[in-house]
């Protein structure tokens, strides 16, 4: 396993990305882009980039705003979902992908999603991992983002050991215990090399309580679109179905032994289903489906 083989820093509108490539985005079957979820980066992927770049695939990486080798930007602004999307839009044409396969998983799920919703021209085809549509009652995101609020205060005053410490306590995350030591000593050293300004201006800008409920929108996503949710995260694995049931070419996949990050609790299983899924939409191993003419 080979896994990313170049870093770059790429400048969208004053913020430097960090951007990680595994593959050619020139020569290969298709680009995939890939987004982290809350507290990750692009190191998340290795595993997944590896498996694409063997079946013929290029992976990019990308850095969300105030994670891994992306910058902390100074307006607020530019952490919400619609100027990430933009970002995105612009970034994937610099490195000259007309569109590209979006990969994302929980957070970054959602920003993918919206980019489904809001840049179709530049998706090709949506795989979200344990992913929302966001919160759709008006009260329960305003609640949200409230005690959204309150945490990033927590993660800005008292630093990111204390975030790691409570933010691995989760319910949520409470199917990785059964994960090798390895494996969670490799995850809890990739979160604590973040920043604690970047998470909590993070958190504020693209957390469920300050982004847009986009079920409504879900009937304009005509690309290809796969969800996954693993059985263990039974929250997950019922929104997946019900946003599946919304998007006209959709389809719903649980995993099982897997809860919230199946490609980190099941790595193979995951990597598997990816690869099926391009498979099928990418048929000729010299087909470039998702780079300029």
């Amino acid at each position: 396993m080979t896994g990313w083989e170049e870093a770059r820093a790429i400048d969208v509108a004053g913020l430097s990305y960090g951007v990680r490539i595994a593959g050619g985005v020139d020569t290969a079957r298709a680009a995939v882009v890939m987004l982290h979820g809350f507290s990750g980066s692009s190191e998340d992927w290795i595993g997944t980039a590896a498996a694409l770049t063997e079946a013929g695939f290029a992976g990019v990486g990308i850095d969300l705003p105030g994670h891994g080798r992306t910058g902390i930007p100074a307006e607020p602004h530019r952490f919400t979902m619609a100027e990430t999307a933009r970002d995105l839009a612009t970034l994937i044409t610099t490195l000259g992908i007309a569109h590209a396969h979006w990969m994302g998983y929980s957070m970054g799920g959602r920003v993918a999603l919206y980019l489904g919703v809001t840049e179709p021209a530049r998706v090709a085809s949506l795989i979200l991992e344990s992913t929302s549509a966001g919160i759709a009652e008006e009260s329960a995101r305003t609640e949200r983002r409230i005690r959204d609020e309150a945490f990033a205060a927590e993660i800005a005053a008292r630093g990111v050991p204390w975030f790691v410490d409570t933010w691995e306590a989760l319910p949520i995350f409470g199917s990785q215990r059964g994960l090798s030591k390895e494996a969670h000593s490799e995850q809890r050293a990739r979160r604590l090399r973040n920043n604690a300004a970047g998470l909590a201006g993070s958190l504020r800008g693209l957390g469920q309580g300050a982004q847009e409920f986009l079920g409504p929108r879900l009937g304009s996503v005509h690309c290809p679109t796969l969800l996954l949710a693993g059985a263990l995260d039974p929250k997950y694995a019922a929104l997946v179905q019900r946003m599946a049931a919304a998007i006209p070419d959709a389809e719903a996949m649980i995993v099982p032994g897997a809860g919230h990050n199946i490609h980190l609790e099941q790595p193979e299983a995951f990597r598997r289903a990816v690869l099926d899924r391009l498979d099928r939409l990418v048929a000729a191993p010299d087909r470039k489906a998702s780079l300029p003419a």
